[in-house]
């Protein structure tokens, strides 16, 4: 009648049939040969999902520490010592990029990229933060996936591989870094370079923000170009990189004006400014 629970078709079986019919089962049969494939398959593949989880964990933290250091650069009375220490950092990032690329052998690897993105990410812009103190430019993706190709003389990450993929080894390993993720990387190394021209700008150094100024408004104008066309990711960052523009170049202008009148001790000031005027002329919250 009206009002009372439906009932599932399988309520008109009794439970013991029920649990007759699952003693039945054959489960040498095909079908549960085929299921128990299945199974172990994904558990597999979910397995090694949550390893490169981990590993790209460990990545975005030993790149977070290289940036950190890189950050001395401008404070510390020997810079090289500095970079050299950076690099043997960013060794050991790569090797943990190595075990990676080890993972991903004879794999899809954008069935997983979603796991190693925010590694790869993050040591992107460590790389670019690296190579712009030395070289004043910025590192293209073809020379990063360059530091990617991993020769067979160290063995030492093989422990999470199982014996027949270990077996089918190649002699090199490489992972390259997708063009989304280069560019994410970028736009992250703005926020670390208007960070460095605060330093910079504290240490009494008035050419270094001049110079970050006409290198952001390249990247800038390069993002740009992109638009509304690119990636969701991608467009999403450009605002902040905006931000950190205007705060450099609003930097630039106040040491223009005024910095002859401003005590160098007192120059890292002039990033107090806010960019509330800046959010009210785009309409941005």
């Amino acid at each position: 009648g009206s009002g009372g629970f439906r009932k599932r078709k399988h309520d008109n079986f009794p439970h013991g049939q029920r649990r007759e019919e699952k003693e039945n089962v054959n489960p040498c049969s095909a079908l549960m040969k085929s299921f128990k494939s299945f199974q172990l398959e994904l558990d597999t593949r979910h397995d090694k999902y949550e390893r490169l989880v981990k590993l790209s964990r460990d990545i975005t933290i030993e790149s977070k520490r290289t940036i950190f250091l890189l950050h001395r650069f401008t404070s510390a009375p020997n810079g090289e010592e500095i970079l050299n220490e950076s690099e043997v950092k960013l060794d050991a990032v790569r090797r943990k990029i190595k075990q990676v690329a080890q993972e991903l052998i004879g794999e899809d690897m954008y069935q997983f990229h979603r796991a190693i993105s925010p590694g790869l990410q993050e040591y992107v812009e460590a790389v670019s933060f690296q190579y712009f103190i030395k070289t004043r430019s910025l590192i293209s993706v073809e020379e990063i996936n360059k530091q990617l190709i991993f020769t067979a003389e160290d063995r030492e990450e093989t422990t999470n591989m199982t014996s027949d993929s270990h077996n089918k080894q190649p002699h090199t390993w490489s992972l390259k870094v997708t063009p989304v993720d280069y560019l994410l990387g970028v736009a992250d190394l703005t926020g670390e370079l208007m960070r460095l021209c605060i330093s910079s700008v504290g240490n009494g150094d008035i050419d270094t923000p001049f110079e970050l100024s006409q290198f952001l408004r390249q990247i800038y104008d390069g993002f740009t170009f992109i638009g509304n066309t690119g990636p969701y990711e991608v467009s999403k960052k450009l605002y902040t990189l905006k931000q950190s523009l205007a705060k450099v170049e609003n930097a630039c202008y106040t040491l223009k004006v005024r910095g002859s009148e401003i005590p160098k001790h007192m120059l890292a000031d002039v990033f107090s400014t806010k960019t509330e005027l800046i959010d009210q002329d785009e309409g941005l919250p």
